[in-house]
Formats: C-alpha cells, structure tokens, sequence
C-alpha cells in the first residue's frame, strides 16, 4: 500500500510590521476575511480553504486507516460505559421535581418534569427532536419559569456559540414570541416570571448588551450595554430571588449591577464601580449580602459580609478571612446555611457555615478526588447535593442535611460494562519545578503496574484562566489505563489548583511556567519509572493545546505523541487581531501585544506557531472546528503547514477538522465519543507502532 501524501498549502507570505517588529507569515491566507459569516454557516468557507481541509482530513483518514477497527473498538468500549437510559436526580423546586433523562440510543437528553414524589412527567423540551436535521446542535442553558408556567432553552444548531433563546407555554405546549436571536447562552427569568433577560452578541461573537423582553413576547428593551470589549458578561438571579445581578468581568477586574426583583423594569445600579485587580461576586442572602473578593491583597479571596442596601464597598465587613495557598473558589447560600467550596495544595473541601456562625467540614479520604457543588433551586431548606468523584471512583451525588450533617448517597454513576474501583491506583506525585516549586501530579493506573518505564504514559495538561485540572473519573481514559497505558494530570501553574496565586505565576509574564511545568511533570514520571522519554503521548485542547504546541517545541525528545485539540497556537496573531471575539478580553491573560513591546517580544519568544524551527518533530494530531468562534480554524492549520514544511523527522503532523462543529467538536454524547476514540487511536499507534491490537483492553 503506498505511503500518504501529505497536502502541501502554498506558501504566500505576508510581511506584518508591529512596534518596529517585522514577522513573516507564509500561511496568513488560511484566515478567511469572511469568518464571522462562516460561523453561521459553515459552507460560506472560502474555496480554497475549503479545498485544502478536506484534503487534510482525507490525509488524517488515510494515514490512519489502519486503526479504523481499533477507533470502532475504543468507540464502543467508552459507549459501552455509558447507561444509555440514565437519568439525572430530581430537583425540587415548590409543587414540582425537575430533572433530565435519556432515551435508549439517544444523543440528547430530554427535559422534565412531574408533581413532586408522583410518577406522571411532563417533557419541557426534547432536545434529541430538536436536533434532527442538524449536523450539530447544543444547548447551552435551559430554565423553568420562577412560577412554572414558561420553560426556555438556548440552542447552537451550528457550534458557533451564537444561541437563539425559544420560550414555550407549559400549559399549551405551544412556543410564545418570536425566537430570540444572536443571543449569548446565559439569560435568566425576572423572579415575577414576567421577563426574559438575555445577552446580545455582536457581529464579532462578543456578548455587548443586555436587554430584556417580556417572557411571553413583545419588544426588546436595552437595559445595559458595556463599553469594555474586555469584559464578559452574565446575568443571573440572587440565591433568594430578590435581586437580578448584571455581571461584567474579566479575569483582573469585575463589576455588578443590581436590579431588585421588586421593581425589575427598573435601571440598573452599580454595585461597586470596577476597579484595576479588583474582582468581586455577589450573592443575597435573605437580609445581607455576601461578597466573595480578592480586594485589599487577599490573593485567594475572603468573603465579606454586608447589610447595606447596595453593598459597596465601604460597607463591607469580614465573614471568612484571607488565608494564601487556600483559594475559597465559590459559595452557594441557603436560608439559614453557607456552603463554600475550598481548594488546596490540589484537594478540594466543603465547608459548612452556619447563620449563625459555627461551621463545620464535609470529609473524603482519598488521596486524590473532585468536589462539585449542585445548588439546586429551593433556597429556604436544609438539603444541599454535591458530586464526589475521583479517578478510580465514578460519581456519587449526595444529598447533605446541613442541619443535622446526615449524608445520603442518592446515585452512583452506573458502568453498565462494569467497573471495579479495586482494580485501578489513583497516586499523588509532586514534580520539583526548574524555579523549585512543587508540582503536583495525579496517576491512574492498573493496580500492581510495573514501574520499570515500560508503561506507554499519557500525559494530560492545560494550566490557563485559574482552571484547575481536577483529578475526576472518565469513562474515556479507561480505554487507555486498562490497556496498560498510565494515565497523569499535571496540575501546571495557570490554573488554580495550588490557590490563585497559582494562577498568577502561570499567565502573562509568568506563561513559560506552564511549560517548564509540564516538562518537569514528564521527567519526573520518567524518573520514577511512569513511562521513557520518546513514548509519552501529550494532550491538551484550546489552551492546552497552546501548552502542546510550547512542550512540543521545547523538548521534542520527550514525546512520541502530541495531541492537540482546538489548540491556541497563533498566539502573536490572534491576540493581534481585534476583530476576534476573544482578543480584548484575553489580553489580561497573554498580554496586548499591539502596545506592548514586552508583551510582544514575550509572546513571541514561546508562541508556538512563530518557533517552529528545523527539529525531529514527534507525530502530532491536531483538531479543530470549522465554527469554532474561540480558536479559530486556521490556527492548527497554519500550526500543522509550518510543522509538517519544518520537522526533520519522518512522522506524521496531522490535522482532523470537523466541518460542522466548534470548540467543543461533535455534539451529542456518542458522536463526541467518535473523535475521543481517534485521538486514542492515535496516540496508540504513535507509541506502539503498528496498526495496534484492538482487542488488548479487558473492562
């Protein structure tokens, strides 16, 4: 059989001069000028662009044809994994339990009700009838009515994270008003159920305006429009309802603006005015407000406390001092209890506070687990439901009496496969950073594996917005683990999992932590006898791919796999472009390279796509998303063209893009599982050579 041909773009390079800097991309013309078109139809693509991406996808096909039965294997191995009529708990919420559930064979879920403890349902909507006659098609959120008479649902029939928000009548049945378009995913009901407030996106995917419609249709009224093409925004009720909050945020400064629920026609009123490194969260609890802040140095936030009517700032007095190296992440409220998320050194905690002061911690005795809090609707009852999860364990929710302490365990995730936790090790390792920071280091593996470096090792990063890397359970990496691969997380600095400051050190002027990280994690498993240097498969998606692409120019030597998922590798020219949605509100991230000579000349000095150079490239498989509004498709295009025209190696650089999809790929809980199975097909390919053995795994 003859060996694939890589496509070869042509080259056609553009000189762009920026703060007396001079760079020289020969493949600019991978951007379609028309992109804001193509993200609502991803047929409006230009020719030529299209052309050469199916030509890329047809060379991902051929190059792999050999581990089609082992994709089809692995595919049905992690479906095999998935109770296909499962169903969520109900939540209460007054008269009714609401929860979702899904059909045998089906990709989506279906919304529903019934009375609360009765048996007769009500479906508010079916997403998997929704979606028939669409390639893709995604819900981003989906609320009830405060007063159970309305249901509405954003929906993306295209990946492009442009929603259209649709209200339906619970008594008829019927749709009311017209559709609410261009809209972001959040929106919210006015606690009197009489209004719909929604997010506006602009021509360039921002979210810009917030206005507010009657909820059974009628004229859009602006309430609010932000200035600062820097910021997000979101909109949501207080825990007791009394109050819509307006949200505008980045990830160094954050505003709120408050609208009681008495009067929700009413102009908004600022919270406390934003001000430079200062972020701020609200949240109503029954006659005080609770302010969850980083003012005054407080690196890993305290929470305040405030009586006043609008809480700014002058009003606020302590409730959960500060404490560095413990980041309180988030809080929920309830009528006589706070409950608040905690994480430290890479462990996660809940604690209990009581109105009237004493609190309390919720304890778990695993080495290594993930902590989730799901709030719920009801405010005024003693009942709160978190998720426990760690790599060998799969979820349990629980249901917590606040008062009374009693945990009851009301689900565990169901492997209708099989799953014996007893089979698997999940360890903590801590990596020692060039700079001596500790690194910490999560590892599922079969119990007894052999730590002589024999293992093929997967190693997992992404280190970017204070997102941790939390050590969950996954149906997916499974198929690897039980196939005597060895499975990591490395918790990199730019995510929170050591505290915000964690965070800080990774971003910025501090970015090359993330990497050297990450490379420290790979020798270190090395080291310890994990895995060898050349057959260690690297993974990462959006800014994690970013991190692949760094890793993957660094130190070469040390991968034999790179797999890269809508990966952010056109640093320099993305945060140059402020047409892209993202570009003003990232700059606080990477840095603004358009007025900044050191940020410029930072960036330039690891971004992936700029250093490229002539090394032996390990094999690289990058994925991306046609309508994909966050990292556009052209950055692993370019990324993978200047790869395959530079490697002095013989192994492949791929690139799989899905033509109907966007940031997060394939919509659908199978389909999704389609392009998993490739890249784990991949990476085994990559590391063991052949066309691999596809019945090597045992559930």
């Amino acid at each position: 059989m003859a060996t694939p041909v890589p496509p070869t773009p042509r080259k056609d390079p553009k000189r762009i001069e920026q703060l007396g800097r001079v760079r020289v991309d020969d493949y600019a013309w991978m951007k379609d000028d028309n992109w804001q078109a193509v993200l609502r139809d991803p047929k409006a693509v230009r020719a030529d662009i299209r052309e050469h991406l199916e030509a890329e996808n047809a060379y991902v096909k051929a190059t792999l044809a050999g581990t089609e039965g082992l994709q089809a294997t692995l595919f049905e191995e992690m479906k095999g994994r998935i109770k296909e009529d499962d169903s969520s708990i109900p939540t209460p919420d007054g008269p009714y339990d609401y929860y979702s559930r899904f059909e045998l064979g089906a990709q989506h879920p279906k919304h529903v009700r019934r009375p609360r403890g009765g048996n007769e349902e009500l479906v508010l909507l079916d997403e998997e009838a929704e979606s028939h006659g669409h390639a893709y098609y995604e819900v981003g959120a989906a609320a009830h009515s405060p007063d159970h008479a309305l249901y509405a649902w954003a929906e993306d029939a295209q990946g492009s994270e442009y929603y259209r928000i649709l209200t339906r009548d619970l008594a008829t049945g019927e749709a009311v008003g017209e559709p609410i378009e261009s809209a972001y995913g959040a929106f919210a009901f006015s606690a009197d159920s009489r209004w719909i407030f929604w997010i506006w996106r602009d021509e360039n995917a921002r979210p810009a305006k917030v206005f507010r419609r009657p909820a059974r249709g009628g004229e859009d009224v602006l309430v609010y429009e932000e200035q600062d093409d820097g910021l997000f925004l979101g909109v949501h009720l207080t825990s007791d309802r009394k109050f819509l909050l307006i949200t505008a945020e980045n990830r160094e400064v954050s505003e709120v603006l408050a609208i009681s629920s008495d009067d929700p026609t009413a102009e908004p009123r600022v919270v406390e005015p934003r001000h430079d490194d200062r972020r701020y969260a609200i949240d109503h609890w029954t006659d005080r407000w609770v302010i969850r802040t980083n003012a005054d140095g407080a690196q890993d936030f305290k929470l305040m406390v405030s009586t006043a009517e609008l809480p700014a700032k002058a009003t606020w007095t302590p409730l959960v001092d500060h404490k560095p190296g413990r980041l309180i992440a988030g809080f929920s409220l309830y009528a006589g209890h706070l409950v608040r998320l905690e994480r430290e050194n890479a462990i996660d905690r809940l604690v209990v506070m009581d109105r009237a002061g004493p609190e309390h911690m919720i304890d778990f005795a695993e080495e290594a687990y993930a902590l989730s809090l799901d709030d719920g609707y009801e405010y005024d009852t003693t009942l709160t439901r978190f998720v426990y999860q760690s790599p060998t364990t799969p979820r349990q929710w629980f249901d917590y009496d606040l008062a009374s302490r009693q945990r009851t365990l009301r689900k565990t995730q169901e492997i209708p496969s099989g799953h014996d936790p007893a089979r698997y090790e999940t360890r903590r390792l801590y990596a020692t950073a060039p700079d001596g920071e500790q690194v910490p280091i999560t590892v599922l593996m079969l119990k007894g594996q052999k730590l002589d470096g024999s293992a093929p090792l997967l190693l997992y990063g992404y280190g970017a917005y204070g997102f941790p890397q939390e050590p969950t359970f996954s149906i997916r990496s499974l198929s690897l683990v039980n196939r005597g691969w060895i499975w990591a997380n490395a918790h990199v600095r730019g995510g929170s999992d050591k505290g915000w400051g964690w965070f800080l050190a990774g971003r910025k002027f501090a970015k090359k932590n993330t990497f050297t990280d990450f490379i420290a994690c790979a020798e270190h498993l090395v080291a310890q006898g994990y895995g060898q240097a050349g057959r260690i498969a690297a993974y990462g998606g959006s800014a994690g791919g970013m991190l692949m692409g760094a890793v993957t120019n660094l130190r070469p030597d040390l991968w034999g796999a790179i797999i890269a998922a809508v990966p952010f590798v056109d640093v320099l020219n993305t945060m140059s472009d402020t047409s892209l949605p993202l570009t003003p509100p990232e700059w606080p991230e990477w840095g603004n390279p358009l007025e900044d000579a050191a940020a410029y000349d930072y960036i330039a000095s690891y971004d992936p796509y700029e250093n490229v150079a002539a090394k032996p490239y390990p094999a690289v498989l990058a994925t991306g998303g046609l309508s994909d509004p966050r990292v556009t498709w052209w950055e692993p295009q370019k990324w993978t063209a200047r790869l395959r025209e530079r490697t002095t190696s013989e192994r492949p650089i791929l690139l799989k893009i899905n033509m109907d999809a966007g940031h997060g790929g394939a919509s659908g809980r199978f389909e999704f599982l389609k392009e998993i199975a490739l890249d784990y097909a991949f990476a085994i390919w990559a590391i063991e050579g052949g066309e691999a053995d596809a019945d090597s795994s045992s559930d």
